[in-house]
């Protein structure tokens, strides 16, 4: 489909996001997010409830593109799956730059039961597990550890995130999540250490 003839609402969102993404919209009040957008306030309401919602709905999209990117590199056999994981950071901590705030803001936000904001809450978390175990399996996790990984590998990393934004230490935080990739590396490795049932260990 052409940009052109998508639904108004999908045109505004991906302006928004755009939008987001070269300049902020922090700053910008609901009248001047609809001037920037070519639209009118009314029609924001409209689309999106509130100021509140449309940045609730870029910040969903923007989770959405990087679960597509993640489920882009675990399609890409030719990728080993621990720079899987490494390039999937790079590509989190290039969005978090941008859109980082607003995640944590609207977040915040929605578990407090702001209007317009609580939708963001849905698969925040259970949306990621999934593929994330699919990565962690590829690297050799047991399957039925996989999703545990996962859980403790998606705080992590927002944990970081939140770090790469209050202190602008990228350096310390790659360093923070190397280790991490080197504490799977090494359960990996004691795991395939022992034995099967019913195998004798050589002493």
């Amino acid at each position: 489909m052409n940009a052109d003839d998508a639904p108004p609402r999908d045109r505004l969102i991906e302006n928004a996001v755009r939008l987001a993404a070269h300049g902020g919209i922090s700053h910008l009040s609901l009248r001047q997010l609809a001037a920037e957008l070519g639209t009118s306030h009314r029609m924001l309401i409209y689309h999106f409830g509130s100021r509140d919602g449309l940045v609730a709905e870029i910040v969903r999209i923007v989770e959405e593109q990087q679960r597509d990117a993640l489920d882009f590199l675990l399609h890409n056999c030719a990728v080993d799956p621990h720079e899987q994981a490494a390039l999937l950071w790079d590509h989190v901590v290039d969005a978090a730059s941008t859109f980082g705030p607003l995640f944590f803001e609207l977040t915040g936000q929605a578990l407090q039961g702001r209007t317009h904001t609580t939708t963001l809450l849905d698969g925040l978390v259970d949306m990621w597990i999934d593929p994330l175990a699919a990565l962690y399996i590829r690297q050799g996790i047991d399957p039925q550890q996989a999703p545990v990984q996962a859980r403790l590998g998606l705080a992590a990393a927002r944990g970081l995130l939140l770090d790469l934004l209050v202190t602008g230490d990228r350096a310390a935080v790659d360093a923070a999540m190397d280790l991490l990739g080197r504490m799977v590396q090494k359960e990996v490795a004691n795991a395939a250490a022992v034995p099967p049932p019913g195998v004798p260990q050589v002493r």
